[in-house]
């Protein structure tokens, strides 16, 4: 079969891949619609620490088309969502009711049992987040896919497998944004928006969106921003403050994962309100803060991992805020792809030119 595969560091490229069947606790899934997200570029920079080659793609949807034994959460037939981190709902994250947490599968590229399905030119290949999803077909954990209804397009389903879910539960769940409170979000691409999309739902009275393109300030005015300001026009920090009466938004998001922006999102937070750092920063830097201020500001600074959601509850209410209009999903998809386009996929996610641009099979 085909698969995105990541040869080398920045080195991305569609090859002819096998794959094998599902082992126990495993299931085999024909995807559908698999998004191209910033989190596939960071393990293909080094951002994300990971072994290659590995096949990409973490945020998809499809069907069942094998099970493995033991399986009785889904069936071949059934319609699923992937979600890249898994619900074992026995370790001691997902006892605490702290689904986003799970550590059922260790980062290492590999299945539960520490092997590989995937193999290329005679060696293994590692799967990004145990999914390894951009790829014609996938063999995933089964506490790695969450049932969906076969009415819900897949384009849309396999966004609420990663950037989606992330952003709007970053305002509703990590966050729980108030009816009425401000909202500044630093960055405004997909998860940016999906931000500014679940800090709308949650009932916000004003969301400012900060970025460096102009593009990127349109699109986040068609999800529900009410004032944008340009990074590169002056100091985004003093303009959110102007725009809140000179005391800063009850609640900002860094929806980037740039150290220097983290601090900026800190400084645009009123006192008392809180920071939400929701973008993954590279493991070699640091974030710093006032000694004096950070506790007399009483600021909450908090990071944000998928939304801090649970993918069995949190997956079905998504995708019931879509069918009744409240979350525009169908917009998010800006561009579509072939799987032997991902090259360019990942270009123009470099560009900036998508809201989210994903690959359909």
């Amino acid at each position: 079969m085909k698969a995105v595969v990541c040869t080398g560091l920045n080195q991305i490229s569609v090859e002819d891949v096998t794959l094998d069947p599902p082992k126990a606790g495993e299931v085999r899934v024909k995807m559908a619609a698999t998004g191209v997200c910033h989190s596939d570029l960071s393990a293909t920079n080094g951002t994300i620490p990971m072994g290659l080659p590995v096949v990409l793609g973490h945020e998809g949807a499809g069907t069942i088309m094998e099970v493995g034994a033991g399986v009785t959460n889904v069936a071949p037939g059934d319609s699923v969502i992937l979600t890249f981190v898994p619900n074992c709902g026995k370790c001691f994250h997902c006892v605490r009711g702290e689904a986003f947490l799970c550590r059922a599968i260790p980062p290492t590229g590999r299945q539960m049992d520490g092997t590989s399905r995937l193999h290329w030119n005679g060696k293994d290949l590692g799967a990004f987040t145990a999914l390894g999803c951009m790829a014609e077909e996938a063999v995933v954990p089964s506490i790695s896919v969450v049932k969906v209804s076969k009415d819900v397009p897949a384009r849309v389903a396999a966004l609420i497998g990663c950037g989606v879910t992330t952003g709007v539960g970053a305002a509703i769940t990590t966050a729980k944004v108030k009816p009425g409170s401000t909202v500044a979000v630093f960055g405004c691409g997909g998860v940016g928006l999906a931000i500014i999309q679940g800090a709308k739902i949650a009932g916000a009275e004003r969301i400012i969106a900060i970025d460096l393109a102009a593009n990127k300030l349109e699109m986040a005015m068609k999800f529900g921003a009410t004032d944008v300001i340009n990074g590169s026009e002056g100091d985004a920090v003093a303009k959110v403050k102007e725009l809140t009466d000179g005391m800063g938004a009850d609640y900002a998001f860094e929806a980037i994962g740039i150290a220097a922006v983290v601090e900026q999102t800190y400084r645009a937070t009123r006192r008392g309100g809180k920071t939400i750092v929701v973008g993954v920063g590279k493991f070699t830097e640091q974030v710093k803060f006032n000694a004096l201020t950070l506790s007399l500001e009483g600021k909450t600074i908090c990071g944000c991992n998928y939304g801090s959601v649970n993918p069995a509850e949190d997956f079905p209410k998504l995708i019931r805020l879509y069918t009744r209009g409240k979350l525009d999903l169908d917009g998010m998809v800006t561009s579509t792809y072939t799987i032997d386009q991902a090259p360019n996929a990942f270009a123009d996610l470099e560009k900036g030119v998508n809201a989210r641009g994903v690959i359909l099979f």
